[in-house]
């Protein structure tokens, strides 16, 4: 009787270790960049009071015709230039997981990213 108890508990530590394992990847959580308004001029402050983990998902909405999505570094971020490679997102309804440290987004579009078209996105 011991033994059959001592496995019973066992397979109880396992099945809680996993359940564990399986709340922590299954609590990403979702954000839509710019809210109801979307990926807009002036969602630089939109991070704001938000707390992102890696592996959250950031959605991007606007008008492709009008906009894209550019994931770039710190200096793409700065200069409004995106680096060679970047990575150009432009389908209008981009989803993009959230890496851990600092993630930045800039719009390519002709003085976008100079009038606000520009977030920076700390995850931990």
């Amino acid at each position: 009787m011991g033994q059959g108890r001592g496995s019973a508990i066992l397979g109880m530590i396992m099945f809680l270790y996993f359940m564990m394992i399986q709340f922590e990847m299954g609590t990403a959580a979702t954000y839509t960049v710019g809210d109801s308004s979307g990926w807009t001029f002036n969602v630089a402050a939109w991070p704001k009071g938000k707390h992102f983990r890696a592996g959250d998902i950031i959605v991007f909405n606007y008008s492709p015709a009008a906009h894209n999505v550019v994931a770039v570094n710190r200096g793409g971020y700065t200069s409004c230039k995106a680096q060679k490679g970047a990575k150009v997102y432009k389908s209008g309804k981009d989803r993009i997981k959230l890496v851990k440290g600092p993630n930045f987004f800039i719009c390519t579009f002709a003085a976008h990213c100079q009038a606000g078209m520009q977030i920076a996105i700390n995850a931990i």
